[in-house]
């Protein structure tokens, strides 16, 4: 047992992963404080609802039941009944990966890298060669390397190869989840989980009023340790251990800090060590979501339909709606528009209704009638959408991805981790660090092995106890959460 009088952990971030984070501390009764920067809980995970009743996340989310059950929402969701993808060549639509694998020149294109590669061991330098390797020359060059550039904002010969293991698994499987798919009229997960097991009784499923219910059942009981508007401003190390975090001119002695933020941001805040100076160097692309509302429904080929092509300004279209009919009024859908770009460059300074009428110009060449059907849009912006793992600093993020460096600071979520992970393989890798903790707090102990299984993982969310007894540094803000 931790003696009640001992340091807090310093969370920083409540978003999906700072908060499956303090549940974790609660249920093995260590002290913490969660410092969040914003005036509400979320961050991303957070789903907005118009008047007209249309719902649009940041991007277009699609969890699982598993993540469901886990956090103990699985009541409170709708089945998928459908998800597929789409990939736009020559004005045509190929499905992936069926459509793609019928196309000759992509098919003869993949033997040939197979027989190459029989008799070159050297592993592949960038994204660029994985694709290549992986794909065949045509397909890399026609489809993956495009879109990782489109999303990427980089040069593929730039990219490490490790972007690659982003990528779902191999054909058969993705084949496999695919026919699983249509047999059981549920929308198997395929390529969004590394952590856990993909099978056909892995499918996707919608929580009711949006992804942020996820966060607002793991806030329900660390509301107490919750501070709004209270950014960290730094973290002090002394002798390889981070001691404190200033808050508002403050300073708050911890026992251990647990970041969210994005690596490149969290070098920023370290004082008395330059351990993580390098992270610095570490990239975010950032991205527009345009969510063009439309009358009608089944506008375009597929749930996500992927546009490698460069006469298009997006790389990725998503109508959610023909997933998951609730998010749009039903004679009505909703087209999430993804657009790379770089802060304070021309389209992140666009208006909304510019960035409408710019994606609607090339959007009529692909469903008709669109200027007829347009109803307006909703533009999100975030900084930090997905890490660009440039060749430069590659061989920094394989060290950050094994330890930060300090022996008792935790980078924890997509943005923390500088991973292409998704919410699932978020949670999971979040409980496993948050295992790393316990260890370092008090060493390992009978009943303190962390269950990775998903059977019958559920919280006792009422029964949750443990306090920090330090004095915050703000004061706690449970009514705005």
């Amino acid at each position: 047992m931790i003696p009640s009088n001992q340091k807090p952990v310093a969370i920083l971030g409540a978003g999906l992963a700072g908060l499956t984070a303090a549940n974790f501390l609660r249920r093995h009764d260590v002290p913490f404080i969660l410092f969040e920067a914003g005036p509400r809980i979320a961050g991303l995970a957070t789903t907005f609802t118009d008047a007209e009743g249309f719902s649009y996340d940041f991007g277009a989310h699609f969890i699982t039941n598993r993540l469901a059950a886990a956090i103990g929402v699985g009541a409170q969701c709708r089945v998928v009944r459908h998800y597929s993808e789409t990939v736009l060549l020559g004005g045509r639509a190929y499905s992936y990966p069926f459509g793609l694998m019928g196309v000759p020149r992509f098919f003869l294109s993949a033997l040939a890298s197979r027989a190459a590669a029989l008799g070159n061991g050297d592993p592949p330098r960038s994204a660029e060669e994985w694709f290549s390797a992986k794909y065949g020359a045509a397909l890399a060059r026609e489809v993956a390397i495009p879109l990782t550039e489109a999303w990427s904002g980089a040069a593929a010969s730039q990219l490490a190869p490790s972007v690659g293991d982003s990528i779902p698994g191999s054909i058969g499987r993705t084949v496999m989840l695919k026919l699983a798919s249509r047999l059981t009229r549920r929308a198997v997960a395929c390529g969004y989980s590394r952590e856990m097991p993909e099978t056909p009784g892995v499918w996707h499923v919608y929580p009711d009023g949006g992804v942020g219910l996820l966060c607002q059942r793991l806030a329900e009981g660390v509301k107490d340790e919750i501070r709004l508007e209270c950014p960290v401003e730094a973290i002090s190390v002394d002798a390889g251990r981070a001691v404190s975090v200033r808050v508002k001119g403050r300073e708050q002695e911890v026992a251990a800090v647990i970041s969210t933020a994005p690596r490149n941001i969290l070098a920023k805040l370290i004082t008395g060590t330059d351990e993580l100076e390098s992270l610095a160097r570490f990239r975010y692309r950032p991205m527009v979501f345009i969510n063009m509302r439309f009358r009608g429904r089944k506008l375009l080929p597929d749930v996500v339909t992927w546009t490698p092509e460069s006469e298009f300004p997006f790389f990725r279209l998503t109508e959610a709606p023909l997933s998951m009919p609730w998010l749009a009024p039903s004679d009505k859908t909703l087209i999430t528009v993804d657009v790379g770009c770089e802060v304070g460059d021309q389209l992140w300074n666009m208006a909304d209704e510019e960035l409408g009428e710019l994606c609607l110009g090339h959007l009529k060449g692909i469903f008709p009638n669109a200027v007829q059907r347009y109803l307006g849009c909703k533009v999100l912006r975030t900084p930090v959408a997905y890490p660009i793992f440039l060749k430069e600093y590659e061989v920094d993020r394989q060290r950050f991805e094994q330890s930060t460096g300090i022996e008792n600071l935790y980078s924890i979520g997509r943005n923390g981790e500088f991973a292409h992970i998704f919410m699932e393989d978020v949670y999971w890798r979040t409980l496993k660090k948050m295992r790393e903790l316990l260890n370092f707090l008090h060493g390992p102990g009978p009943g303190l092995a962390l269950q990775t299984s998903a059977v019958d993982y559920t919280h006792d969310y009422d029964g949750l106890t443990g306090r920090a007894q330090s004095t915050p540094v703000c004061q706690a803000a449970n009514d705005s959460i």
